[in-house]
């Protein structure tokens, strides 16, 4: 049975290699380690899916900030992670829901990701640019998109997604 919860400090080495192996490569995992690091860490968003004690998937959430005439407060799904062989199964799409769900419990507003539209769609993510948003990285227009968490949180809000520096390194 799966369990999502919150990380604890003795997983950190297993999401790593979680991260690593989702990804084939290892700059998505030292991304994980950078934000766990920095002041944008939410431990509270920072989730495990368990199976019988083995980390099998991991999301995180970390605080970013979209630019406007004021500094509006967002969050970044980034990355999200689950482990090659136990793809495929429901367990990412479980690590989403629960994430924004517990997103939405800490009164956070608005979620922004890069991904695959396909995935991401279903969770109510669109496409950023619809909304006047755009990002201080090079991204694909289709594959930066945002999520609406409270009613109107997007309402007339034209700006910049600025992603912290250590997002560059990916």
């Amino acid at each position: 049975m799966l369990n999502i919860t919150p990380e604890t400090d003795n997983q950190t080495a297993k999401i790593h290699q979680v991260v690593t192996d989702a990804f084939g490569q290892i700059q998505e995992a030292e991304l994980v380690d950078k934000i766990r690091n920095s002041p944008n860490f939410i431990p509270e968003l920072s989730l495990v899916a368990l199976e019988n004690g083995d980390v099998l998937g991991h999301i995180l959430f970390s605080r970013i900030v979209i630019e406007t005439p004021k500094k509006i407060p967002a969050l970044a799904l980034a990355p999200l992670a689950v482990t090659p062989i136990h793809q495929r199964q429901g367990i990412g799409t479980q690590l989403v829901q629960v994430g924004l769900s517990r997103c939405r419990e800490l009164n956070h507003s608005i979620v922004v990701v890069v991904g695959d539209p396909r995935y991401y769609r279903r969770f109510g993510f669109q496409k950023a640019s619809q909304f006047g948003l755009h990002s201080s990285l090079p991204i694909p227009d289709e594959a930066f998109m945002v999520l609406e968490l409270k009613p109107s949180a997007l309402m007339n809000l034209n700006g910049n997604v600025c992603y912290p520096a250590y997002f560059n390194e990916v």
